[in-house]
């Protein structure tokens, strides 16, 4: 199982698309989150800048259905393989989080919003 101790109480979670391979996003897990995750098939994470449980797209509706977890060789990182619903994993409204691509210099927009975050996330 993971070992929560030995990672200061966070382990790294990535969660990936279970069809594509397609890296979706990064995010941290208490073992609550791992938990809650596990029981329901559904992605839970720990927010650290609300210091709280986050479920992933109670807000969006974006939700990750869980297919398969691996854990890592030292116990301190979780892989989600998901089925993202709603198209996008990001909260910025694209379908991965990783839609930047680093070009000498500069940051190059490589994806295509799904959303737009300020008509999802009203707050």
């Amino acid at each position: 199982m993971l070992d929560f101790a030995k990672a200061g109480g966070l382990v790294a979670a990535i969660a990936q698309d279970a069809d594509t391979n397609e890296v979706l996003m990064i995010a941290w897990m208490n073992q609550e989150a791992y938990q809650e995750t596990v029981r329901t098939g559904r992605a839970c994470y720990f927010s650290r800048s609300r210091n709280k449980l986050w479920r992933k797209g109670e807000e969006s509706g974006n939700v990750q259905e869980v297919k398969a977890v691996y854990i890592d060789c030292d116990a301190d990182a979780v892989l989600l393989k998901v089925k993202q619903i709603g198209g996008a994993a990001c909260h910025e409204g694209y379908p991965s989080c990783f839609f930047r691509k680093v070009e000498g210099d500069d940051l190059k927009v490589i994806g295509e919003r799904v959303f737009d975050p300020k008509a999802v996330y009203k707050k």
